[in-house]
C-alpha cells in the first residue's frame, strides 16, 4: 500500500517535472523567436543607416573631388599667368640685352674715334707749334706755354661761369634751408637784452660808514682792495660807495663782503680776512648749485663737479659785455632747435653748446685762449669727442665734424651777433673796418672798397672794362676767403662786388 503511494507520489512528481520542461521549453520557443525578430528589425536598421552614411559619404568624396579640380584649374591657370609673366620678362631682357649690346659697341666706336681724335690733335698741336716755331722764332716749350696760358684763360672764364651757376643754385637752396632753420630757432627762444656793467653799487646806513670803511691811515680800504682784488672808490655821493673790476666773480665776493662788515659794524683787516673766506665758501657752494641746477633743468645731469663749477662760474663772467652763462645757455638751446630741425642728437648739441665757452671761467686766472682751455678741460673729464670738436669749431680752429658742431657753431654767431648781445672796443671795431677796406683795395682792378653795416659788409667797387661778372664771383670768393684767414670778427661778414657800366654823353 504505501509502495503504491510512493509510486503514484513519483509518477505524479515524474510528470510534473515533464510538464514543467514542455511549458519552459515552450516559452523559450516564443522568447527566442522574439528576440530573432528583434535582432533582424536591429540588423535592417543598420542597414538602412550604413547605406545612408556609405551614400554621404559618396557625395563628399564628390564634393572634394569637385573642390579639387577647381582648385588645379585655378593653380593651373596662375602658373600659366606665371609663365606668360617670365616669357615676357625675358623676352624684355633679351630685348634689354641687345641694346646694350648696340650701346657698348656705339661706345667702343666712339672710344675708339675720340682716340683717333686725340691722336688728330696731337698731330695738329705739334704742327702748330712746329709751325710757331718757324714764325714765330719760338722754341717748342715756349709755344707750348703760351698755348697753355691761352686755354687756361678761356678755361677760368669756362669755370667761373659754371661756378657761378651752381654756386646761385646752392645759395638758393642753402639760404631757405638756413632761414628756416634759423626762424624755428629764434621764435621758438627769446634772450635778454643786457651787458655787464663795470662797477657794483653798496649802499651805506650813514656816510658815516665810508670813515669806518677808508679806516685809520686807509688800513681798512687797503686791505680790502689787496685781498678782494678790486678798486674801491669812496666819493662825495651820499650814502653808497663804487666797487669796481673787471673780473665780476671777484666785484661779487668784494660787493658781499663789504656788505657783511657793514651789517656787523666791526671794521678791521683781520676780520675783513674772517668774512672773506666765509663769502668765498658760500660763493663756491653756490657756483656748484647754480650749476648743478642748469643741468638739471636742462635734462644734462649728471656732469663732473668741476665742470659743474665752472658752468656756475660763467654767471660771473662777461665778453664785450655779454654774460658769458646767458650767452652759453642761449648757444645751448638754439644749437639744440637747430639739431632738431637738421636730424641731430638735440641733447648732444645742446651739451656741446652748454659748454663750447666753458674755458672763459678759467682765462682770468690763468689767461690763454678760452678754445684750449675749454677742449683740454672736455678731454680731461672725458667728454663726447663732438663736444670737443664744437669748442674748436665755434672760433674755426677746426672744420665741425657733424650737424651738432655746425649746429653749436650757428647758435654763437647767433647769440653774439643779435642787436644788444654784445658792447665792442671802438678801437678793436675801427682796426676790423680798415683791415676789411685794405684787404679789397689790394685786390687788381679794385677801385673802391667801403666797409658798411657796423663792418658786417664789405662793399667793393670794380672796373666794369677790365673785369667781366664771372669773374667778379670769383674776385667776391677770393675776397671772403682772406677776410677768413686774416681777420677776427663775430658772425659773418658779406662781401658784396660791384660792377658797373656808365654810358655818359653831353649835348651841346
Amino acid at each position: 500500500m504505501l509502495s503504491t503511494i510512493i509510486l503514484t507520489l513519483m509518477m505524479g512528481v515524474f510528470a510534473g517535472i515533464i510538464m514543467t520542461y514542455i511549458w519552459f521549453a515552450k516559452t523559450a520557443s516564443k522568447r527566442f523567436s522574439y528576440l530573432e525578430a528583434e535582432a533582424k528589425a536591429k540588423a535592417s536598421v543598420i542597414e538602412s543607416e550604413s547605406a545612408l552614411l556609405l551614400q554621404e559619404a559618396k557625395v563628399a568624396i564628390k564634393k572634394e573631388e569637385l573642390e579639387l579640380q577647381k582648385t588645379l584649374k585655378i593653380k593651373m591657370s596662375s602658373i600659366e599667368e606665371k609663365e606668360k609673366t617670365l616669357l615676357t620678362e625675358i623676352q624684355k631682357l633679351n630685348k634689354t640685352e641687345e641694346k646694350l649690346h648696340k650701346f657698348s659697341n656705339y661706345l667702343n666706336q666712339k672710344e675708339k674715334k675720340i682716340e683717333q681724335l686725340e691722336i688728330q690733335k696731337e698731330a695738329i698741336i705739334d704742327e702748330n707749334l712746329k709751325k710757331m716755331e718757324q714764325i714765330a722764332s719760338m722754341t717748342r716749350q715756349e709755344a707750348q706755354d703760351y698755348i697753355l696760358q691761352e686755354v687756361e684763360k678761356k678755361s677760368q672764364n669756362e669755370i667761373a661761369s659754371i661756378v657761378r651757376k651752381y654756386e646761385h643754385l646752392a645759395k638758393e637752396e642753402g639760404e631757405k634751408k638756413a632761414n628756416y632753420i634759423l626762424a624755428q630757432a629764434t621764435t621758438r627762444y627769446s634772450g635778454e637784452f643786457a651787458g655787464e656793467r663795470l662797477i657794483n653799487l653798496v649802499t651805506l646806513p650813514t656816510d658815516e660808514h665810508k670813515g669806518r670803511i677808508i679806516g685809520k691811515e686807509g688800513r681798512n680800504i687797503k686791505a680790502l682792495e689787496s685781498l678782494l682784488g678790486v678798486d674801491i672808490i669812496i666819493d662825495e655821493t651820499p650814502g653808497v660807495i663804487i666797487v669796481s673790476g673787471f673780473n665780476l666773480y671777484r666785484r661779487a665776493i668784494a660787493t658781499r663782503v663789504i656788505e657783511l662788515l657793514v651789517e656787523d659794524g666791526r671794521i678791521h683787516p683781520a676780520r675783513i680776512e674772517e668774512i672773506h673766506e666765509k663769502v668765498s665758501k658760500e660763493f663756491e657752494q653756490k657756483i656748484y648749485e647754480d650749476g648743478k641746477n642748469i643741468l638739471i633743468d636742462m635734462g644734462l645731469f649728471p656732469m663732473h663737479e668741476e665742470l659743474i663749477k665752472l658752468i656756475g662760474k660763467l654767471k660771473y663772467r662777461a665778453s664785450y659785455g655779454q654774460n658769458a652763462l646767458g650767452h652759453t645757455l642761449e648757444v645751448a638751446r638754439l644749437a639744440s632747435v637747430m639739431a632738431a630741425e637738421m636730424g641731430g642728437d638735440e641733447k648732444l648739441a645742446m651739451r656741446a653748446g652748454l659748454l663750447h665757452d666753458i674755458g672763459k671761467a678759467l682765462t682770468q686766472e690763468f689767461g690763454g685762449s678760452h678754445v684750449e682751455l675749454g677742449a683740454e678741460l672736455c678731454r680731461r673729464y672725458n667728454e663726447h669727442p663732438i663736444v670737443i670738436n664744437a669748442i674748436y669749431a665755434h672760433h674755426g680752429n677746426e672744420e665741425p665734424l657733424s650737424v651738432e658742431s655746425a649746429a653749436v657753431c650757428a647758435a654763437d654767431a647767433l647769440s653774439a651777433a643779435r642787436p644788444g648781445a654784445r658792447r665792442e672796443v671802438l678801437e678793436s671795431f675801427t682796426k676790423r673796418v680798415k683791415e676789411l677796406e685794405e684787404i679789397a683795395l689790394s685786390k687788381e682792378y679794385v677801385e673802391q672798397a667801403y666797409a658798411i653795416n657796423a663792418g658786417r659788409e664789405i662793399r667793393v667797387i670794380v672796373n666794369a672794362k677790365k673785369i667781366n661778372d664771372d669773374q667778379a664771383v670769383m674776385l667776391s670768393k677770393e675776397i671772403a676767403k682772406e677776410i677768413e684767414t686774416k681777420v677776427q670778427y663775430p658772425a659773418e661778414i658779406k662781401v658784396n662786388v660791384i660792377r658797373e657800366m656808365r654810358a655818359v654823353q653831353y649835348a651841346k
